[in-house]
């Protein structure tokens, strides 16, 4: 469900989309409602394995890893769902290296 202020996310090729406050992480408010289309790691911006690319959408990040996610990758939308704060309703598809 989603309430006033809160942005949609929807995931390409993913289970339905959720509902993601402003200055919540992505991936935080993907795990409160028990969905799991984006793979979850150490959550901190470190392990990589929810590297994500934004279609749609705007966002700011918190700090990741650059071994995962360099800066060409961000360049390409491309960022880390743990470390994911969206500004707007976004479009993700999950990402790998």
């Amino acid at each position: 469900m989603r309430r006033t202020g809160q942005f949609r996310i929807t995931i390409l090729g993913g289970e339905t989309g959720f509902a993601c406050a402003p200055g919540e992480r992505v991936l935080v408010a993907m795990e409160q409602v028990g969905l799991r289309c984006i793979p979850v790691g150490c959550r901190g911006g470190g392990c990589g394995l929810c590297r994500v690319r934004a279609c749609e959408g705007n966002y700011r990040t918190g700090r990741m890893s650059a071994a995962h996610i360099t800066e060409q990758d961000e360049a390409s939308n491309h960022a880390l769902a743990c470390q994911l704060y969206p500004l707007s309703d976004l479009v993700l598809q999950c990402a790998r290296k």
